[in-house]
């Protein structure tokens, strides 16, 4: 540069190094890449192959395909801005009809994350096929930009709607299934796998144990596998009543067989549930003054609640529901600590003038 006046010498292309006249540069093309990114992903499963597949298909390759992955400027941070805009605000067509919808700030979000680590795999490939990651401070939507809230709580009252109307379908055979689940903030995946054996009743040290969940595989059929992350392979504590629930479903039946089964004796499938009995009883419970359109994912959610209400410890809920990192907790629930004000408040002035007092949620 010295020589040349400070100027970029000839033959030298920015990211590439000295190219001689006349010399073939490779092209990748983004397509190519992410086929490589996901193929030699390792610590993975089948499902979630699959998953990235169908994103990539779905809402990248639309965008960036063809264009070449090596080339600074055939994909810039610009573009990966207006990618995202594109997502957001969704496209019609002349007659106002969507060609394709908005996509929600969490999905986006969701899918940067992916978008970013096929870039950085780019970024630190051997030999390195590009300088920088177009996705690097990338300003996305805020997730809690959303109308409608993405998690709905139930009060015991609301709970009890949904539970009265599930009771008046088929006899109510799930209907220990989701007070079993909103009980222990089990996922559907873990709940629907459990067997006898995974249930210890010893008096007030009564405990089931999370040890296989339901697997969706790419060719949509299910797999009983383990857990969700490491941590979710836990030890959840009973109450009397859920283990009284839990003993009136194990009579009869053998240590590998489920302990929540269809009238055929096979384990529940999530379709199945959600269209013939969930669905059902919410939308009874809405003729009956529900006001809510909960998920059966909301029961988790609802369980949380009713455990922060009653004060137990943002570390030990994390325990219970299986979350990998404390984060993850705080992100999705902390909202709801703010119920805690008064017992803050109350705690400090204690701290400061020695004074004890005694604050209680209302229940």
């Amino acid at each position: 540069m010295d020589a040349h006046g400070q100027q970029w010498p000839p033959g030298w292309v920015k990211g590439e190094g000295f190219v001689q006249p006349g010399e073939n540069k490779s092209v990748v093309s983004f397509a190519t890449w992410a086929e490589h990114f996901v193929e030699t992903l390792t610590g993975v499963e089948i499902r979630t192959r699959f998953d990235y597949r169908r994103d990539i298909k779905r809402h990248l390759l639309p965008h960036f395909g063809d264009k070449d992955i090596c080339d600074p400027e055939a994909i810039t941070a610009s573009d990966v801005r207006r990618w995202v805009n594109a997502m957001e605000t969704g496209q019609r067509n002349k007659t106002k009809e969507w060609v394709r919808k908005p996509v929600s700030p969490k999905t986006i979000a969701n899918l940067h994350g992916l978008l970013y680590s096929i870039f950085q795999s780019a970024v630190e490939a051997q030999p390195q096929l590009r300088a920088a990651n177009p996705c690097a401070r990338t300003r996305l939507p805020r997730v809690d930009n959303g109308v409608e809230d993405e998690m709905v709580f139930l009060e015991r009252e609301e709970f009890e709607r949904v539970k009265v109307a599930m009771a008046g379908i088929c006899k109510g055979d799930t209907v220990d299934l989701i007070d079993l689940m909103v009980g222990t903030g089990l996922r559907w995946g873990e709940i629907s796998a459990l067997q006898i054996r995974d249930i210890t009743v010893r008096g007030q040290h009564s405990v089931l144990r999370v040890q296989r969940a339901w697997k969706r595989q790419d060719d949509n059929t299910l797999l009983l596998g383990p857990p969700k992350t490491k941590k979710s392979r836990r030890t959840v504590a009973l109450s009397p009543a859920l283990v009284e629930i839990l003993q009136r479903n194990t009579e009869g039946k053998k240590a590998e067989h489920f302990i929540f089964t269809t009238v055929t004796g096979k384990a529940w499938r999530h379709g199945n549930f959600y269209n013939r009995r969930w669905l059902p009883a919410v939308a009874q419970a809405q003729n009956d003054g529900l006001m809510k359109k909960p998920r059966p994912h909301d029961l988790r959610h609802t369980h949380v609640a009713w455990l922060i209400a009653a004060n137990v410890p943002l570390p030990a809920i994390q325990a219970r529901l299986g979350h990998e990192s404390i984060t993850t907790t705080v992100d999705r629930y902390g909202h709801l600590i703010q119920q805690l004000d008064d017992e803050v408040a109350a705690a400090v002035e204690a701290a400061m003038t020695g004074k004890r007092q005694s604050l209680r949620l209302a229940s």
